[in-house]
């Protein structure tokens, strides 16, 4: 699994987590749902750092709550 994908299964868990539908975590993180979805989907080549702070902000985590997940314990490397 490679960065992009954990983020967007990172931010699936914790939209179950708090019982949260995608359109309402962007409302609340002052993000459009485009954005969010984009991430979702992958489409998204580099999600921003900002942007995840922005997630974590309106979920009330910290970054290193955002992180500290399985998922991203075994991704690909992308320089090989």
């Amino acid at each position: 699994m490679n960065a992009k994908e954990a983020v967007a299964r990172r931010i699936q868990k914790l939209c179950s987590e708090h019982d949260i539908a995608v359109n309402a975590l962007a409302n609340q993180c002052g993000i459009s749902p485009s954005t969010v979805y984009s991430m979702l989907n992958t489409k998204s080549k580099n999600p921003g750092v900002i942007t995840i702070q922005k997630i974590c902000d309106g979920l009330d985590i910290s970054l290193r709550e955002f992180f500290d997940d399985p998922v991203f314990d075994d991704l690909e490397p992308i320089i090989k």
